[in-house]
């Protein structure tokens, strides 16, 4: 899986300002796992808000596949939220009633978690995406890796108002054996991708969609992004690249847990 490496600074400051309340969302309650999508009109996904209850584990393998089968497509979104981008993104997926699931960094869940909650009242599903953005946590310690993901599981647990991330994608795809069974054991599924859009580069809209459709054959699970810079380019890709997909005979679904 291709690692995004460069233009990452603004994570650094995005956690600079954060760290004066890290200690605070460190200590947030455990929830209960998400219980599924939210149909359309749903105010918010079903979920138990009962702290301390168990966490049932889900598999350790990396989820590619489509809860839709054959012909199902999964839309994920990385990076945010993002108050310029994240609104878009959800209005555009709102058009075409597709459902996503968005892997947000802990830090970004923390400063924006009116956002936290509108992804998951749209019933789209969320993915811890560690706390911030370490591409190369894969050479760093387990007691690092933890801190990253089980610090950004709370964070963004709590901004959402007690529902759980039901994936953990690894910033870059730096897995570990380590970092797999830790999330599986906090009931998150690993995430990876088939399909990376490469709007994270800024290629065009143009350009963006012919990866996906030249891609698509590789897997369902499509790489996006809504944070980290400019995402003009993404939100156009996804308003031609949704229906296009749709009129293929494709199902938008969410990734196999």
């Amino acid at each position: 899986m291709a690692r995004h490496g460069n233009g990452r600074g603004w994570y650094g400051k995005v956690v600079g300002a954060a760290l004066g309340v890290t200690v605070l969302a460190a200590g947030a309650s455990v929830w209960t796992a998400q219980a599924g999508a939210v149909g359309v009109g749903s105010s918010r996904a079903e979920s138990s808000a009962e702290p301390g209850r168990a966490v049932k584990p889900v598999d350790v393998t990396i989820a590619h596949a489509s809860d839709k089968g054959a012909r199902g497509v999964n839309i994920t979104i990385d990076d945010g939220p993002d108050p310029t981008w994240t609104p878009q993104v959800l209005d555009v997926l709102e058009q075409y009633g597709v459902r996503a699931t968005f892997c947000m960094v802990g830090t970004q869940a923390q400063a924006h978690p009116d956002l936290v909650k509108e992804v998951v009242a749209a019933g789209h599903r969320l993915c811890d995406h560690s706390v911030s953005h370490d591409t190369a946590m894969d050479k760093k310690s387990e007691a690092y890796q933890s801190q990253q993901i089980l610090d950004a599981e709370r964070m963004i647990t709590k901004a959402s108002g007690g529902v759980r991330p039901m994936y953990y994608r690894a910033p870059g795809g730096a897995f570990t054996p380590y970092s797999r069974k830790l999330a599986a054991s906090r009931g998150m599924r690993p995430l990876g991708w088939n399909v990376d859009s490469k709007d994270f580069e800024r290629p065009g809209a143009d350009a963006i969609v012919t990866t996906v459709e030249r891609e698509l054959p590789n897997g369902p699970t499509i790489l996006f992004h809504d944070a980290g810079g400019d995402r003009s380019q993404t939100v156009e890709a996804l308003r031609r690249i949704l229906p296009r997909l749709k009129e293929q005979g494709y199902s938008f679904g969410f990734p196999v847990r």
